[in-house]
């Protein structure tokens, strides 16, 4: 008679439990912006965390926190400096040549036999020339586009001083905000999981190292091949070679393909034959010889998993979910592998027999029985 009340209360409580579930899931996905900025902040402190610390040593600790972020802001604002006016310009002048970029694609296309039998069969050179005519009147209706574009931006900026915000606190409370969070777990646990969590932001800290190490040398070498080959803009192509050169796998490829595109107005085919072996030669020589020295201690994700968490950061947060991928998937590796040796801690003494057992020797010998008395 008493199994009713049990039941009841059973069922009261798996329904409370889904019902806490699902409001879970609905508050974690109405404030999933406010939780991404806390967690691309949480990402920049431990970023900056590594400089801030070794400043701290022969400065006090709040004008060294001031100084690594003035050099966090001024490297993006150097870099607009650097890409925007050549691009613009750039831009002004495609639009300015694009008739005459037609009359020279119409006029290879009239000097070679294949070209001419696939313009005739798709007429493909009319179509080249009227998109040429059409692009200075087009430009005026880009006026949308670019208010969209501007909203973008300001979106964009008003989220990034709110990154930066968050993550400056979080810095300035040092290991504070840390200590604070494992009061509230088991305390016999709270040393393994602030061990974890410290190789965790190591390997934050060596993987952003090791990439800007990397991206610097893709640039400056871009940077010297595009000015011995006499390519346009070669220092703001090599800042975007660097800025690419910071995404994992496919990065370097898009930047070659970029610059490919620019030899292509500048001295077709000499130029753009000269970069294309040297991106491939580059390219292979980054991803045998540099990349693996610089991340291999750092992160030691294989392969397979950088471009799983590529494709998922990218389907997350776009180009600034790819940049952090590697070392996300990085942490969580740590801490996988953390749990299973805490697993495995656990487990090996269930496994072990008991002392009282191992410390008797085995009688092997069969019991025999007393000798009959003479009779």
């Amino acid at each position: 008679m008493s199994s009713g009340p049990s039941v009841a209360r059973t069922v009261l409580t798996a329904t409370l439990t889904v019902l806490a579930v699902v409001g879970a899931i609905v508050l974690v996905y109405l404030l999933r912006q406010p939780l991404t900025w806390l967690a691309l902040a949480c990402f920049v402190a431990v970023a900056v965390s590594g400089p801030v610390g070794r400043l701290s040593k022969v400065m006090p600790r709040g004008l060294a926190i001031t100084l690594v972020y003035l050099g966090v802001l001024l490297i993006p604002a150097l870099v607009a400096l650097i890409v925007l006016p050549p691009l613009l310009h750039a831009a002004n002048d495609l639009v300015d040549q694009a008739p005459r970029y037609a009359d020279d694609v119409q006029r290879w296309v009239h000097e070679n036999e294949t070209l001419r039998e696939l313009d005739d069969e798709f007429d493909l050179v009319a179509q080249l020339q009227k998109q040429a005519d059409e692009l200075p009147a087009r430009v005026g209706d880009a006026a949308s586009w670019l208010g969209d574009l501007g909203m973008g931006i300001v979106n964009g900026i008003f989220a990034g001083v709110t990154i930066l915000i968050l993550s400056i606190f979080l810095v300035a409370g040092g290991r504070r905000p840390v200590e604070t969070a494992l009061e509230l777990t088991i305390p016999q646990h709270a040393g393994r999981i602030g061990a974890t969590l410290d190789r965790m932001a190591k390997a934050v800290g060596s993987y952003i190292a090791g990439a800007l190490v990397q991206a610097t040398i893709a640039g400056t070498l871009a940077f010297v091949v595009m000015t011995v080959l006499g390519v346009p803009f070669a220092g703001p192509l090599a800042v975007l070679v660097g800025l690419f050169g910071l995404i994992p796998m496919v990065g370097a490829t898009i930047a070659a393909v970029i610059v490919g595109i620019v030899t292509l107005f500048q001295d077709f085919p000499t130029a753009t034959i000269a970069w294309v072996v040297w991106a491939i030669v580059y390219q292979q020589v980054e991803n045998t010889l540099i990349q693996p020295r610089i991340q291999k201690r750092a992160v030691g994700v294989p392969a397979l998993g950088v471009m799983v968490a590529m494709l998922f950061g990218s389907a997350l947060l776009g180009v600034l979910g790819a940049l952090v991928a590697v070392p996300v998937a990085a942490s969580l590796q740590i801490g996988v592998r953390d749990w299973r040796a805490w697993r495995a801690e656990q487990v090996l003494p269930l496994l072990e027999p008991p002392d009282d057992a191992a410390a008797e020797p085995p009688d092997d010998d069969p019991p025999t029985d007393p000798a009959p008395a003479p009779a």
